[in-house]
């Protein structure tokens, strides 16, 4: 699709440097770790994350949005086989996705391997802007190979691939981000969305509340299959973000990196 990357690239740059600003300005909880080797760790893992699907490109030629394309070149997909209103169809697709990888993060909680990759990510002991791109290379390419298959499976327009991504990464930017929402509109705005203050719960050393809130985007999975918990037993400003045997070795690249292949 004409401009992709760019239209990806502007919004993930933009968003980035709003929530970043507004952390700055008012932060919700103080920083446990320095920001700079935090930050220099968490933006490297995204860099590699960049050129692992670059190297996946290379052995599949299709990533997300190609594959999109040659589905309905070829025809293939159950929206392909219907002519229902693009705009439907974008809907349905968007919500397929979503669902899609609310499935897939609560089964890289349950399944040990999966578990050994995404751990890197709650490793973070800080939750902040950073933490939303802070994922294994080999779980982003796992992920791409799974949206892949789901493309090929259901069909969507272009379009709808790039709306989505582009949903995924600002909302992930989002519910990741260190600032505190209104009560108020918190409320309001996690009946549909996930907020910071729902994610961190998710981000809890406690077993119990690490394993609710698996959405990214949507609220409404969580909800709707009982894995959500509105707030944190300990309340925002005591609980410990990160996991419980960590200490200041996460913000360290090649040990991050190291993390999922060592023995607890």
């Amino acid at each position: 699709m004409e401009y992709e990357t760019l239209i990806r690239l502007g919004a993930f740059a933009s968003l980035f440097a709003l929530f970043a600003g507004l952390e700055a300005l008012a932060p919700r909880r103080p920083r446990v770790v320095p920001r700079q080797g935090r930050w220099f760790t968490n933006i490297a893992i995204v860099v590699l994350d960049t050129l692992t699907l670059r190297a996946l490109a290379l052995v599949v030629p299709l990533l997300a949005v190609g594959a999109a394309v040659d589905a309905q070149a070829q025809g293939w997909g159950l929206l392909n086989a219907v002519e229902w209103p693009a705009w439907v169809e974008i809907v349905l697709a968007v919500l397929f996705f979503d669902f899609a990888i609310w499935v897939q993060h609560l089964v890289s909680h349950k399944v040990p391997l999966f578990w050994r990759f995404h751990q890197m990510h709650h490793a973070d002991r800080d939750m902040d802007v950073t933490t939303a791109i802070r994922f294994h290379p080999i779980e982003i390419a796992a992920s791409m190979g799974l949206k892949i298959g789901l493309v090929y499976l259901i069909g969507p327009a272009a379009v709808a691939v790039v709306i989505f991504e582009v949903m995924l990464n600002g909302t992930a930017l989002f519910n990741h981000a260190n600032i505190r929402l209104p009560l108020g509109l918190d409320a309001v705005v996690r009946r549909v969305l996930v907020t910071p203050d729902m994610h961190r719960v998710h981000h809890s050393i406690h077993r119990h509340e690490h394993d609710s809130n698996y959405g990214f985007a949507l609220s409404v999975w969580d909800q709707i299959f009982g894995t959500y918990v509105a707030q944190p037993q300990a309340g925002h400003d005591d609980m410990t973000v990160g996991l419980q045997w960590q200490d200041d070795r996460p913000t360290r690249l090649v040990w991050s990196l190291g993390l999922p292949f060592r023995r607890k």
